[in-house]
Order: structure tokens, then sequence, then C-alpha cells
């Protein structure tokens, strides 16, 4: 715009011929509101249920180990042993000269069937415990050889229970032995005889025949 069209008009000029003043600038267009971002991910509602599922698994394990653990401290473990008397078949099933070894897993006890012992009893049967009386290990019957073998320290038993090698100190153990009413052996854990007090002699640790 010149300079003249700034100067006033000169008095009783018509508005017509006036110069019209300049148009205001246009406003520029109000942006449009921000549509909502749809880039941010929600959580499947399948995950979040597998979520919720392990948390309350975990939970529930957490709790049954804590009350596991508050059980065996309240009641303490009970060792549960085979009874001290059992029965172990009719005398016909061991031959004269055997070690029945079938009760030495349950019962930790052999059957042995002599036609006599080294105190001159007729043919009969005595119970021996299978622990060795050096440190506690299991021997081993070894038919060939006619011997208890302890694997641990090598003490050897004869088949009456008499060590003879080793450092065992002394024989096996022999239990309680008789005859129940029906006829069956029956052996009693509850009542030991030691050699060296002189009680295999009594007549409760060997049954004669």
């Amino acid at each position: 715009m010149s300079k003249e069209d700034l100067r006033e008009p000169a008095p009783g000029t018509p508005a017509a011929t006036l110069p019209k003043p300049p148009a205001a600038p246009a406003k520029p267009p109000a942006a449009k509101a921000a549509a909502p971002s749809t880039t941010k991910q929600q959580m499947p509602r399948r995950s979040f249920f597998s979520w919720m599922t392990l948390a309350w698994v975990a939970f529930t394990a957490s709790m049954l180990a804590s009350l596991t653990a508050t059980a065996r401290f309240m009641f303490p473990n009970v060792l549960f042993e085979p009874p001290p008397t059992f029965k172990a078949g009719f005398p016909n099933e061991i031959q004269i000269g055997q070690v029945d070894e079938r009760f030495k897993q349950r019962f930790a006890v052999w059957l042995v069937r002599a036609a006599f012992d080294e105190w001159g009893v007729s043919a009969g049967i005595y119970a021996l415990s299978t622990v060795c009386t050096h440190l506690g290990c299991t021997p081993n019957w070894l038919e060939a050889e006619q011997k208890f073998k302890c694997p641990c320290h090598g003490s050897g038993y004869y088949k009456t229970g008499v060590n003879f090698e080793g450092p065992t100190p002394r024989p096996l153990e022999r239990y309680a032995i008789s005859l129940a009413d029906d006829g069956q052996i029956l052996v009693d854990k509850s009542r030991k005889f030691q050699e060296e007090k002189g009680e295999w002699s009594n007549p409760a640790a060997f049954l004669k025949l």
C-alpha cells in the first residue's frame, strides 16, 4: 500500500471513493482434534487370563509347600519296622545243610538246618542274625565256600555263625525259634542268644527236629 493511500481523505470525499482498508489475514483453519492413537497395543484377554492362572498356580504351590513343611515339623517321622515275631514256613521246606535266605531282606534272618551243630544237638534249625558283629554290615552267604562273608571288612563266619576270619570279635547272634500251633517255624527276634555268653545252649536257641 502506497503512502497516498495512507493519507486522510479530504473533507467531502465520497465514501465510495475512499480506499478500502486491507483485509485481515485469514485465520488458519483450526487443527482437527487428534484422533486417539491406535498404535497402543492392548493386552489380549487370553494372555491376561493365562497370567492370572499361572499366578494362582504358583500361589497355591507355595501354600502347599508351607503346609507340608509345617506338618513335618509338627509330626515327627515314624520308622515302621517289621514285627519282631514272624512265621517262616514249615520245617520240611528247608533241606538239611541248607541256608534259607527267604527272610534275609525283610526280617534280617537266615534259617539254617543242620544235621547237628557244634554242641552235638540232633538235626534241627536255628535262626541267625544277618548283622555282622564287627560294624553292622550285612554278610553274604557263599554257597561254594560254605561260609558267610562280610563285604565291608572281610569278616567270615561258618554256617553255624561262628567267626573265624577278619576283624569281627564274636559270632553272629541267634534268635529264639520254636514251632507255632499250626506247625510253622516261629522266629522271635526280641530274644537274642550270644555264643560267647554260653547262650546257644538255651533250648530256645535251637529247634530240634
